[in-house]
C-alpha cells in the first residue's frame, strides 16, 4: 500500500514540476517516492538554504511555484535565512521537511513550527490520513497569500501505509493572479477621480511601476495609460522592463537611475505609482520627486507605503490603470506633450568609466558597460546582495521584470547568488542565466557554485565583482575609521575555483580580457561550459546609490 511519503510525493507532483533540496533521513522516503514514481524533477543542491533560494528564483523567473526540501533539525534550521527572504519578498513556494515524531521531540530536536512562524511562514503538518489534502491546502495558501509555506512530515509517519492515493483537486489560484481584488468603495472611487483630474491637467506626468504591477499583469494597461496621458515612465529596480515604449521610458528610478533621467523625474508635477513599495532606495530617501509633485499610489498594501503619497487606492494595478484610462478617454483628455523633443536615450545614459580606478584595478563601470554589449540579449540576470549590485542594475537592461531576479535584497542578505542560478535555469531553459555576485557573497555560497555549473552548464555565466573586501562594510564603517581587518577578504582566485568545479574560469583585469565573453557566446551551448568571470575591480569606485546611503 502507498505510504504517507508516497501520498505527499504524488500529490505534490500533480501541481509542482521541480523540487530543489538536500536529502536526509527526514525526507528520504519522500524523495524516493518522488523520483521512483512521479515525473517531477529533483535538483540536488549542496546547502539546504540553496533549495529554498532555487525555488524562490524559479517562481520569480517563471511565475510557476516550485518546492524545496530538507531534513529536520539542522537541515531545517539551515533554510531559515532563505525562508525569511522568501517571506519578505512575498514569494510562494513549498518547503517540505522532516519533522519530529508524533511521540515527541528527540534530544536534538527544535520547535520547527515556532521557528518558521518567527520568520513569517506557516507550517502544515501531514497526518496519517490527510497527506494529500494537506498538500493541496498548503499550495493554495502559498498562492493565495503569496508566501512560502512549510510542510512537515513527522519522522514516524513518513513510512506508514495510508491507503490509495486520492485524485487531489488542484488549487484554484494561479501564481500570476493578484491574490486580492478588493472592491472599490466610495473613498477609493473618489481617489481614482482625483488621479483622473490630476493627470488630465498635468503638464509633466510620470508613471512609476514596480514588481507588483508586473505580477498583476498590468504592463499593457500601463502602456495604454502612459500613451493616453503623455506620461514619461520609470520603474523600481524589481519592475525593470515593465513598460514597453522606450520613446517615453526613463529606465529605473532611485539610486540606480541615470542622473539625467532622475532630473526629469524630479520635474514631474504629477506621479502615479503602481505596484511599487516605495522603499528608501526607490525614493532616494525622499528626494526622488520634488516637494511640489502630487503623488498617488495604487497597491495592495493596507495603506500608502510612503509619507509623500497624497492619494492612495488599494486595488489591482491592471484594474485601476484600465479604469483611469477609461475615465480620461470619456472626458476627452488630451495627452501631455512634455516628452516630445527630449533625448531620453541620452537621459538614460549612465556615467562612463575610466578603464581603471585610482588603485590600478578595473573600473567596474567600464566592465559593466562593456558586458552590457557582450552578454546574450536573451538573458535572465540573477543578483546576490552587496555594493556591486548597482553595476548590473545601472548598466544591464532586461526585457521584463521576471528577467531581473534579486534573491536576498528583501531581507538584506548576501550569499544567495549561486543557488539562484539553478532555480532560474530550470525555470527558463531557453535563456542564458547571468549571475552578478561579490567576492564576499560568492565565498559564502561557494558550495552551490557546483550546483550552478551542473544545472546551467553552457547557459550560465557568473560575474564575480572581486574587490578583496566586503564593500558595503568598508563604505559604511571603514570611512568612519573602524578597524579594517574584519572588512577585508584575501584575494581569491574564483576563476581557478570554477575550473576546479569543471567550469571555464577567466581572470579579468582589463577590458581586453572580456573578449572571453565574445568567444564564449560564439560557441554553441553544447560546445561550451559554464563561464565564470573573476573581475578584479577597483574598490575605490563607489556606486551612486551607495553614496546616497552614506550621505544619510
Amino acid at each position: 500500500m502507498p505510504t504517507v511519503s508516497a501520498h505527499v510525493a504524488h500529490t505534490l507532483a500533480r501541481h509542482i514540476d521541480t523540487v530543489f533540496g538536500v536529502m536526509g533521513n527526514g525526507n528520504a522516503y519522500f524523495l524516493d517516492a518522488l523520483g521512483r514514481d512521479t515525473d517531477s524533477g529533483f535538483v540536488a543542491v549542496r546547502h539546504e538554504a540553496a533549495g529554498v533560494v532555487a525555488a524562490d528564483a524559479h517562481y520569480r523567473a517563471s511565475g510557476r511555484i516550485a518546492a524545496a526540501t530538507a531534513t529536520y533539525g539542522a537541515g531545517f534550521t539551515n533554510t531559515l535565512t532563505a525562508l525569511a527572504e522568501a517571506v519578505q519578498a512575498r514569494t510562494p513556494l513549498v518547503l517540505i521537511v522532516g519533522d519530529e515524531p508524533t511521540s515527541g521531540p528527540r534530544p536534538w530536536g527544535v520547535d520547527q513550527i515556532a521557528l518558521a512562524s518567527a520568520v513569517g511562514a506557516r507550517t502544515y503538518t501531514v497526518g496519517h490520513r490527510d497527506a494529500a489534502a494537506t498538500i493541496v491546502i498548503a499550495i493554495e495558501h502559498a498562492l493565495t497569500y503569496r508566501l512560502p509555506v512549510v510542510l512537515g512530515i513527522p519522522y514516524d509517519v513518513a513510512t506508514r501505509e495510508a491507503g490509495p492515493i486520492p485524485d487531489a483537486t488542484a488549487p484554484g489560484a494561479e501564481p500570476e493572479v493578484t491574490p486580492e481584488h478588493p472592491p472599490l468603495d466610495a473613498y477609493a472611487d473618489g481617489v481614482i477621480e482625483q488621479i483622473v483630474d490630476a493627470l488630465a491637467g498635468a503638464a509633466r506626468p510620470v508613471l512609476l511601476g514596480g514588481r507588483g504591477a508586473w505580477l498583476a499583469g498590468a504592463g499593457s494597461a500601463l502602456d495604454h495609460l502612459a500613451a493616453t496621458t503623455g506620461s514619461l515612465t520609470t520603474t523600481s529596480a524589481l519592475g525593470r522592463g515593465l513598460f514597453s515604449d522606450p520613446a517615453r521610458d526613463l529606465g529605473v528610478a532611485g539610486g540606480f537611475g541615470a542622473p539625467g533621467a532622475m532630473q526629469l523625474v524630479r520635474e514631474a508635477d504629477v506621479a502615479v505609482i503602481f505596484g511599487a513599495g516605495l522603499n528608501q532606495f526607490t525614493m532616494r530617501f525622499g528626494e526622488l520627486f520634488a516637494p511640489g509633485t502630487r503623488l498617488f499610489q495604487v497597491d495592495l498594501a493596507p495603506t500608502a507605503t510612503h509619507a509623500h503619497v497624497g492619494g492612495y487606492v488599494r486595488g489591482d494595478a491592471a484594474d485601476i490603470a484600465t479604469e483611469i484610462t477609461r475615465r480620461l478617454r470619456e472626458r476627452g483628455a488630451t495627452p501631455s506633450t512634455w516628452g516630445r523633443g527630449l533625448d531620453l536615450a541620452a537621459a538614460r545614459r549612465q556615467p562612463e568609466g575610466q578603464g581603471q580606478g585610482p588603485d590600478g584595478r578595473l573600473d567596474p563601470r567600464t566592465a559593466a558597460a562593456c558586458l552590457a554589449e557582450l552578454l546574450p540579449e536573451d538573458r535572465v540576470v540573477v543578483s546576490d546582495g552587496g555594493h556591486f549590485l548597482g553595476w548590473s542594475n545601472m548598466y544591464w537592461p532586461v526585457a521584463s521584470p521576471d528577467r531581473m531576479i534579486m534573491v536576498g535584497t528583501a531581507y538584506q542578505s548576501i550569499g544567495l547568488g549561486f543557488p539562484s542560478v539553478a532555480g532560474a535555469a530550470v525555470a527558463r531553459p531557453e535563456s542564458t542565466i547571468v549571475l552578478t555576485t561579490g567576492d564576499g557573497g560568492g565565498l559564502m555560497a561557494l558550495a552551490d557554485l557546483e550546483t550552478a555549473i551542473r544545472v546551467a552548464r553552457g547557459r550560465g555565466i557568473a560575474v564575480v565583482w572581486n574587490d578583496a573586501q566586503y564593500g558595503a562594510e568598508v563604505l559604511n564603517y571603514g570611512v568612519k575609521g573602524l578597524h579594517p581587518d574584519p572588512m577585508l577578504i584575501p584575494q581569491v582566485d574564483f576563476a581557478a575555483v570554477a575550473r576546479g568545479f569543471g567550469a571555464e574560469g577567466v581572470v579579468v583585469e582589463s577590458v581586453d580580457d572580456l573578449e572571453a565573453v565574445a568567444s564564449w557566446t560564439s560557441r554553441s551551448v553544447e560546445d561550451r561550459g559554464f563561464l565564470l568571470l573573476d573581475l578584479r575591480v577597483s574598490a575605490a569606485i563607489v556606486a551612486p546609490y551607495w553614496e546616497e546611503i552614506a550621505a544619510r
